[in-house]
């Protein structure tokens, strides 16, 4: 049975390991993307660079659906393993991938059919638009694919195994590295080539994932209908809202690029350039979004809410300290960088002006990220569309809108980075607020089975002593408890209101909260469950 690791021993070096090593294959396919546009910027087209900025915008959007699907099924893996219910891990996996499946065959069937209004609405015109189709029509159907892989490997991350989830992103960066120019320049395939590499690798990450679920950890179940239907309900209670807190980021981003498409396509080039370099050099960011959820899952199935804390601490001081550090570089090699890419005029200047003020405020992003994967893990999945959600839209519009008014492309950066300073922020205080009160709903429920078993050793004493002492004895010991515990119908409901309305529709679903026998009976006062 896979062992809960991350309820011992040092939470930093579980994030450290768990961040450092997924970060390293997140890095490698980030990198083989930012490889990607510097090819292609080679063939000396601004046209090229501008398609991969909205072809990549879809993108994104169609991998966050994935993203989200592989949040759920982590979520719900790590939590069973962390209750050491192997079978029960088995069981959610197997359901949790044939739902990453189907939902995602569902959503790459209506992109591809709206390629050419999703590129037109994102302001792409003439053979900017047809080059950004020509890549989509070839990247989309995949992915089905890359979504099943980033499912299996957040199942890997779950039972501690970083190592292989890394290895398996790693392969598909390397068939990417080695066919990006193979297609591009041998083969004269242009935009085209990079898809068709980037599809290669989608499939040699699948393999490295599947045969590490399967064949090293063997936690792969039995498909039974029954199962499935039953645990569509945990799964979806995640996934739906992690789909749609996923979702809103490329949304966000959405609006970000049709905003700079307004100021041409020189500007678009500059920020589809921008848009590599953010995932390659905060990809330890990236990578600790869903590291953490696995130590917060584990430690809340173990019922050790210090440790949940402490997790979400440091990892939010790590943010600081790593993004404090990628800033000051990015800073320093500005002029590098435009020159690897050979930027020139507006595009120049706009990826300047990003090193030089914007990268520093991806801190609150990453934050945000730390915050959104507690609440996942935490029972809380609405908490984390609220955020993801409000920071694309209330977070992202007026502030982009006003902020291009006001100053064009360089005040839509600006705007967007506001957004996510607000949100990143309120993100945290959630965060540590929402582990508080699971942990003071779980002593709750603690306290009011040992009032109960008192009060029938009272009643039991009662009928071996039936006199007047007796029964004063009695009364006083029953006045008593019900001043002390939460025991009356008054009390519980008390305690029910001091908790959101919709506690006790998420928290208290089986699959989403510490098996019954760690947390105590669920109980009923009035006909009510407390």
């Amino acid at each position: 049975m896979p062992a809960a690791k991350f309820t011992q021993g040092s939470i930093l070096r579980h994030i450290l390991v768990m961040s450092s090593t997924a970060a390293i294959g997140i890095s490698a396919l980030f990198i083989v993307d930012l490889l990607d546009i510097f090819f292609l910027s080679l063939l000396g087209e601004i046209e090229l660079a501008a398609a991969v900025g909205y072809a990549g915008t879809i993108s994104f959007f169609t991998t966050s659906i994935g993203i989200g699907l592989s949040i759920a099924l982590g979520a719900l893996v790590s939590r069973a393993i962390g209750a050491k219910d192997t079978e029960r891990a088995k069981r959610l996996l197997l359901n949790s991938a044939v739902v990453t499946l189907i939902v995602s065959i569902v959503v790459a069937t209506c992109v591809t059919l709206s390629i050419p209004s999703l590129v037109s609405l994102l302001g792409a015109t003439g053979r900017t638009a047809e080059l950004a189709a020509d890549y989509l029509y070839i990247l989309v159907p995949s992915m089905p694919i890359i979504c099943l892989a980033m499912a299996l490997g957040a199942a890997l991350r779950a039972v501690g195994d970083a190592k292989l989830s890394m290895f398996s992103t790693l392969s598909g960066g390397a068939v990417n590295a080695v066919f990006d120019p193979i297609f591009i320049f041998a083969l004269s395939m242009g935009i085209e080539g990079a898809a068709t590499a980037s599809v290669l690798a989608r499939c040699a990450v699948l393999a490295m994932a599947a045969r590490g679920v399967v064949v090293k950890h063997k936690l792969l179940g039995r498909f039974h209908w029954s199962h499935f239907k039953m645990d569509l309900l945990p799964i979806f209670a995640i996934a739906g809202p992690a789909m749609l807190t996923n979702a809103a980021t490329p949304i966000g981003n959405a609006v970000v690029t049709r905003a700079i498409a307004d100021f041409g396509d020189s500007y678009v080039a500059g920020w589809a350039v921008i848009g590599r370099i953010i995932p390659v050099s905060f990809g330890m960011i990236f990578a600790l979004s869903g590291a953490i959820g696995p130590i917060v899952g584990q430690n809340y199935g173990a019922l050790l809410f210090n440790r949940v804390r402490e997790s979400l601490r440091k990892a939010m001081l790590f943010c600081l300290a790593y993004v404090s550090c990628i800033s000051v570089i990015l800073f320093l090699l500005q002029g590098y960088i435009v020159q690897a890419f050979d930027l020139e005029g507006e595009a120049a200047a706009l990826l300047e002006f990003f090193c030089s003020y914007i990268a520093i405020t991806f801190v609150f992003s990453g934050v945000l990220f730390v915050a959104n994967a507690s609440f996942n893990n935490l029972g809380k999945p609405k908490y984390s569309t609220f955020f993801n959600v409000g920071k694309a839209t209330l977070g992202t519009i007026p502030f982009v809108y006003f902020g291009g008014l006001w100053w064009g492309a360089y005040g839509v950066l600006l705007g967007q980075a506001l957004g996510s300073i607000l949100f990143g922020g309120l993100g945290v205080l959630a965060a540590f607020r929402l582990v508080e009160r699971v942990e003071a709903a779980h002593q709750l429920a603690k306290q009011v089975p040992q009032a109960e078993l008192e009060r029938s050793n009272v009643s039991a004493q009662l009928r071996k002593k039936p006199s007047d002492e007796a029964i004063n004895d009695e009364l006083t010991e029953t006045i008593c408890l019900n001043a002390t515990t939460p025991l009356s119908s008054s009390c519980a409901q008390m305690a029910q209101l001091s908790e959101e309305s919709d506690f006790s529709q998420e928290s208290l679903i089986d699959t989403q909260a510490p098996p019954a026998k760690d947390r105590g009976e669920v109980l009923k006062t009035d006909g009510e469950e407390l």
